[in-house]
């Protein structure tokens, strides 16, 4: 028999998941009663690995073939935990770690608890939300922008269907300055549209004056590209979404800059005297020049990205503190909040000005970081990161949900690593945190889910531009992209879509998954079922906010219970190539379903479902 401890039942470990400052917390383990342990503690340790405290679990009872020890503490500061026991007897004592493969931590297999402050809320329109995400250029253009100050030289493409452009230069580099004319107006004519799909949250990538179509090489923080509209135009694009219920958030880029720009101004297209021209330039401290001007440091060696000082008072004080700077300008200007771009470069001095900064402005406002991994956890760039023991970020990308619906779809997983990273991402966040997680399948820097469900990406840049799923291996794809959205809109947190997805577009990645919105080409049925997927968010609160259990999970079957208020839906997923039998009960929203008798339900392969009650 083995020892029984498992963090994320109640019977073990209560409270579940993070603790507050002086939270009482109660930890149980089963031990078997042929041990014969005589002491039992919980060795609690800081995330350097020093040690904080020890608690002492006093012998409760014995129960069957288990003793269990029971005991209590609590953590007085906040910070990242990790925890494991000591158990004693008459022969000496031994160590208990966490077993198994599902733990990302870097501390080794401890378990983990962290302490946030008991303060740190996020807002309430954020939780359970479902967002739609845009890349500005390529979603609607509605009539013609004033391109005086665009940044040159540029290409407009004259059919809004035509490809991409992805050839590099003769000297191999892709320029990514081709544009298709989307624009503020098209995305607030289509607001209808995106709200009838259930969105209640519209993110922006970057809308800032920039050369490039992906406009993460920032020009002007704070004027909007010309290509896009005007500041009156995107007043009014928030005013509409505002009108429909939708929150906007825009890209917050503020780890590097564009080389044109009016801070760095390489290429001298700005009036502005730029750090690149003088070191007496305002703007001279933002930078770390190795030898000025040509030797700099930039994002990922990219020599048009410069990366910039973020600590640097100057830069701060433009990006956050001033009474007009970034930050407060677009909200003055309507925009909800702020995903901030590569979160995990920005240091946590940084983050947590500007999470101040937002939240004095705007206490209802967003603040969501890019996070690829467990955010509980991460490090960078040598250090632990405390964007929730510090309160930094309301919520992040949940990249690691999306991995796990994908493995499971593609098969590499029968679905208890789907469960593992699921509970484990659960008992790490915050629950404030959690129910706010951007639960994306794509996006601008991945394949397009529909490709990635089906294709792993190889090939040249060549052949990956011409290719296209075949008839089989699309309708394939489409029916993975039914069963992954299902898992999306039932898991907790807030489903994120990335356009177009819903309209059956494929392709890699950047820039194959940039192409243009397929309006009068979409593919309506598969529209409908995401607006179906809206619909079930929305009058099912337990699936916006409640708790969630599994019960099944393995021989490609997954069961999940989410529940809130003494509301509880069962979800059950058939990946299998067999039938499933599953208890009988109101089915408010299925898929493939075979049978239906007063006792039991018959999911056919590939067969999905919500059952209340």
């Amino acid at each position: 028999m083995r020892i029984l401890y498992d963090s994320k039942l109640p019977q073990f470990k209560m409270p579940f998941g993070t603790l507050t400052p002086n939270e009482a917390c109660t930890l149980t383990i089963h031990i078997p009663s042929t041990v014969r342990a005589n002491r039992v503690t919980c060795e609690l340790q800081y995330e350097n690995g020093s040690h904080a405290q020890t608690a002492v679990l006093d012998f409760l009872e014995t129960k069957g073939p288990y003793d269990h020890f029971q005991g209590t503490f609590s953590i007085p500061y906040t910070g990242l935990y990790f925890y494991y026991f000591r158990i004693t007897n008459h022969e000496g004592s031994f160590r208990l770690f966490k077993e198994g493969d599902d733990t990302n931590m870097e501390a080794g297999d401890l378990w983990q608890v962290s302490c946030v402050p008991a303060d740190f809320n996020t807002p309430d329109w954020a939780k359970g939300a479902i967002i739609y995400q845009v890349f500005p250029d390529r979603f609607y253009k509605s009539g013609q922008c004033d391109l005086t100050g665009k940044l040159e030289p540029y290409t407009v493409h004259k059919n809004w269907y035509e490809d991409v452009d992805w050839k590099p230069t003769p000297e191999g580099v892709v320029l990514n300055n081709d544009f298709y004319g989307g624009n503020f107006k098209g995305i607030a004519e289509k607001m209808d549209y995106i709200a009838s799909l259930g969105t209640t949250i519209l993110y922006l990538n970057p809308i800032s004056k920039s050369f490039s179509n992906h406009r993460y090489d920032t020009g002007d923080y704070k004027t909007p590209d010309p290509m896009l509209g005007t500041e009156a135009d995107f007043v009014k694009l928030c005013e509409t979404a505002h009108e429909y219920g939708i929150k906007v958030i825009l890209d917050g880029v503020y780890s590097h800059t564009g080389s044109n720009s009016r801070y760095f101004n390489r290429e001298g297209a700005f009036s502005d005297v730029g750090a690149y021209q003088s070191q007496q330039s305002p703007y001279a401290s933002w930078y770390t020049f190795y030898q000025w001007p040509n030797n700099y440091h930039s994002w990922w060696n990219f020599d048009t990205l410069p990366t910039v000082n973020k600590m640097d008072p100057a830069f701060i004080e433009y990006i956050i503190s001033g009474e007009d700077s970034v930050i407060a300008h677009w909200l003055k200007l309507g925009a909800d909040g702020f995903r901030l771009d590569v979160a995990d470069e920005l240091p946590d001095g940084f983050l947590k000005l500007l999470y101040d900064r937002v939240k004095e402005l705007n206490p209802d406002a967003l603040v969501l970081g890019e996070v690829w991994e467990d955010a509980s956890n991460k490090m960078a760039y040598g250090s632990r990161r405390s964007y929730f023991t510090n309160a930094e970020l309301d919520s992040v990308m949940n990249y690691p949900f999306r991995t796990a619906i994908i493995n499971f779809m593609r098969g590499w997983d029968s679905g208890r690593g789907f469960r593992d990273t699921v509970m484990s991402i659960v008992e790490n966040y915050p629950p404030q945190v959690w129910k706010c997680n951007m639960n994306l399948l794509g996006t601008h820097d991945t394949p397009r889910i529909l490709t990635a469900l089906v294709d792993d990406f190889d090939g040249t840049r060549e052949e990956k531009a011409k290719r296209r799923l075949s008839r089989n291996n699309l309708e394939v794809a489409r029916d993975r992209l039914m069963m992954a959205s299902f898992l999306q809109y039932t898991l907790p947190g807030s489903p994120s879509l990335y356009y177009g997805d819903e309209a059956l577009m494929e392709g890699y990645k950047d820039p194959f998954n940039r192409r243009t919105y397929p309006w009068g080409r979409e593919d309506w049925e598969l529209v409908a079922y995401f607006r179906r997927l809206g619909r079930l968010r929305r009058d099912c609160e337990a699936l916006r906010l409640g708790d969630i259990r599994f019960f099944e999970a393995g021989d490609k079957h997954l069961g999940f219970t989410r529940s809130l208020n003494g509301v509880e839906y069962k979800i059950y997923v058939n990946r299998s190539g067999d039938p499933w039998d599953i208890p009988a009960g109101k089915v408010v929203f299925g898929q493939n379903i075979q049978t239906i008798t007063p006792d039991c339900l018959t999911l056919a392969p590939r067969g999905f479902c919500v059952v209340e009650g």
